[in-house]
């Protein structure tokens, strides 16, 4: 099952073990709209808009994360960051829930943002074009098996002991800072030693803009991943507050569970469809993942109430997801210059964050307004439109992009 993991580079490894461990501590994250409703008493609305503001300030950071991945070591970019994040974990295992303590939360927020772009392209640059799914995939079921147990331990503490969960999450990630610091060294060295793809030579004279406009199906790919990010991040801001509405604050712990279940999934399923679906290229994976995550939110508009039922929605949900995260980062990675990577990745962030935000505001409001299935009704419309945007780069990436449908993988 995990036989075809073998053969990438020690490095790629070493950040599979230090997903692992840094998500092993992920207790908080998947709780922050619970935080801020349950809590400190926020609206659904009043959540979207300290989000849509968190995203204004989260602007200059992402853009600032792919500038220095581009020209900086990626290493030690990281590593500084995480410093960063832990330190204000620690500081928030031991204050109140409060106005400072949400402003400490997304302090890490915001260095969190820098490392992303940083994170996304050290992969690519520790992966050959033939081998980018495999690194991706196994990168992402590293996260996920730190993912397995942490929500639910998340859910059980957030009543009363969340201070405990972010402590756990400061010592993971200061865990995962020092394997990447002892066994990550050269990383020009290993950009040397990798083969790019077609479209991976560098450019490193031209611009983003030009980049861009010599790749407009980048573009509607931006447009789509925008979309898209709104649909999925329901996962982590509709369907808790659903649950709460549902539950109250033992919602926290139904969500836990159905986080769980949802990277319980991932670990099976992940290395499974990496090596049974080899042949099926990165933007139909895209088609085919948008599909299963509409279909499984789309449950909701008549499952409420039926708890059974979030979890088969759950299992809908997370086959999508898989297979979508199998495509959107090979299929991005292998059509911009390796120059680029780190820019080209922080734009679609923030081009996802910014759409994200102003539309989270819209959902936020609905949710304060009218019942959870009309809500649930607005997302389906939302990824009907980001499955038709997926079938258009389906239809049009072999006319764009030839060579990688002659070349061999």
């Amino acid at each position: 099952m995990f036989s075809h993991y073998k053969g990438l580079r020690r490095e790629m490894y070493v950040l599979f073990f230090g997903r692992i461990v840094t998500n092993m501590g992920a207790l908080i994250w998947p709780m922050l709209t619970l935080i801020l409703t349950n809590k400190l008493g926020y609206s659904a609305g009043q959540v979207a808009t300290i989000m849509l503001v968190m995203t204004f300030v989260q602007i200059p950071f992402t853009l600032l994360g792919g500038k220095l991945a581009d020209h900086f070591n990626k290493r030690n970019i990281i590593i500084f960051c995480d410093l960063v994040t832990v330190t204000c974990y620690f500081i928030l295992g031991f204050i109140e829930v409060s106005f400072v303590f949400v402003v400490l939360f997304f302090t890490a927020g915001l260095f969190a943002s820098i490392e992303w772009p940083c994170y996304d392209a050290l992969v690519a640059d520790l992966s050959t074009s033939a081998d980018r799914e495999k690194a991706y995939s196994l990168n992402y079921l590293g996260a996920n098996i730190g993912l397995v147990l942490a929500p639910t331990i998340g859910g059980f503490l957030f009543e009363n002991y969340l201070n405990i969960a972010f402590i756990v999450n400061a010592i993971s990630t200061l865990s995962s800072t020092i394997l990447i610091y002892i066994f990550i060294k050269d990383i020009k060295k290993i950009n040397e030693e990798v083969t790019v793809g077609s479209y991976e030579e560098s450019a490193t004279h031209d611009s983003i803009f030009k980049v861009l406009k010599e790749r407009k199906m980048i573009i509607v790919y931006l447009l789509y991943a925008a979309l898209s990010g709104l649909v999925y991040s329901q996962f982590n801001f509709l369907m808790p507050l659903n649950l709460e509405r549902l539950y109250g604050a033992k919602g926290a712990i139904i969500f836990g569970l159905i986080t769980s279940v949802n990277a319980c999934i991932v670990i099976i399923g992940t290395p499974l469809i990496t090596k049974y679906f080899p042949k099926v290229r990165d933007v139909s994976k895209i088609v085919i993942g948008e599909i299963l995550i509409v279909t499984g939110l789309a449950m909701y508009i008549f499952i409420q109430g039926m708890i059974p039922l979030y979890f088969v929605s759950i299992i809908i949900f997370t086959l999508g997801e898989i297979f979508n995260t199998l495509g959107k980062s090979p299929y991005l990675t292998r059509r911009i210059p390796a120059s680029h990577r780190g820019r080209i990745g922080s734009l679609s962030m923030l081009f996802a964050s910014i759409f994200q935000a102003f539309m989270q505001k819209g959902v936020g409001f609905l949710a304060d307004t009218y019942p959870m299935p009309i809500v649930w009704c607005f997302v389906t419309i939302a990824g009907i439109l980001c499955i038709t945007l997926a079938a258009m780069q389906l239809k049009f990436d072999r006319k764009t992009y030839p060579l990688l449908y002659t070349d061999t993988k």
